[in-house]
């Protein structure tokens, strides 16, 4: 990837991070810190590494993504607003009765959602439902998901990943949004999770570390791994920071799911603007 590329994608992580921050302000309601610490990975998935079309959000060989972690849902909505899947006045929709916006991804009313989610740890099993339909009606396409590190925690997660192993499910590749914290604190004080990277590949996976707000890390990474065809499943375990761009709240717990007031608002939008210049 060159140069101008790898900078148009870290500015539009920047512009996902900004309509995410927007939409939560104004619904006064939302999960600011893991949208941001996973704002550079669905940049990167939607602007660059998936075969997308919005004209035809079902085209039945697009490739699929999965929100595991489906409270961060303003992240991936200011994305399918910057694709064109959903109208730019949505933005002040979110979590109103009736919107296409909910508080998680509901694919019967947002147009590019390809299965709902919010129960953390259910995501993972769609997704190796999806690669295993691929496989079985010899289709081309990639699901891709993302998991919390936090929610690493479900039981099922690992229950997927045996599945996926079994299956030799090597279109599926798993982001892990590793920022340490959860709701109600540290993860790994919470539950440790251990070296995720290594727990994938005893599961069977092919897995990696990266810096997971570093475009050319992501973008690469990715596709070592989609040239990687040896029927194991895949994994980049990302490194990031909860609330990613905006001082007050990185690595702060209680921007889990707190949205900021006015004057909150007004700083966190300067210094989103700021990022990189």
């Amino acid at each position: 990837m060159d140069k101008e590329r790898e900078k148009y994608l870290a500015a539009t992580a920047k512009e996902l991070r900004k309509t995410a921050l927007t939409m939560i302000y104004h619904a006064k309601s939302g999960h600011p810190g893991g949208s941001f610490s996973a704002a550079d990975i669905i940049a990167a998935l939607y602007f660059e590494l998936m075969n997308i079309n919005p004209q035809d959000p079902t085209w039945p060989d697009r490739d699929r993504f999965i929100l595991s972690k489906g409270h961060v849902c303003p992240a991936l909505y200011a994305a399918l607003l910057l694709k064109g899947y959903i109208a730019p006045d949505e933005i002040h929709n979110l979590r109103k009765q009736g919107s296409i916006l909910q508080g998680h991804p509901d694919m019967k009313r947002c147009p590019g959602i390809d299965i709902s989610t919010g129960s953390l740890g259910q995501g993972v099993s769609c997704a190796v439902g999806m690669a295993l339909a691929a496989k079985r009606d010899n289709r081309a396409y990639i699901t891709y998901t993302l998991l919390g590190d936090g929610e690493c925690d479900e039981g099922q997660v690992w229950e997927a990943a045996q599945a996926a192993n079994k299956y030799k499910l090597d279109n599926l590749i798993i982001f892990v949004d590793n920022n340490h914290l959860q709701n109600d604190g540290f993860t790994e004080d919470i539950m440790p999770t251990e070296d995720l990277r290594e727990k994938f590949e005893a599961f069977g996976f092919e897995a990696i570390r990266i810096n997971g707000h570093d475009m050319q890390e992501i973008v690469d990474g990715t596709r070592r791994m989609l040239g990687k065809k040896n029927g194991k499943p895949k994994c980049v375990v990302c490194n990031t920071i909860k609330g990613k761009g905006v001082s007050f709240m990185e690595n702060i717990a209680s921007w889990h799911g707190t949205a900021p007031d006015d004057k909150q608002y007004r700083q966190a939008m300067e210094e989103l603007e700021g990022l990189d210049e």
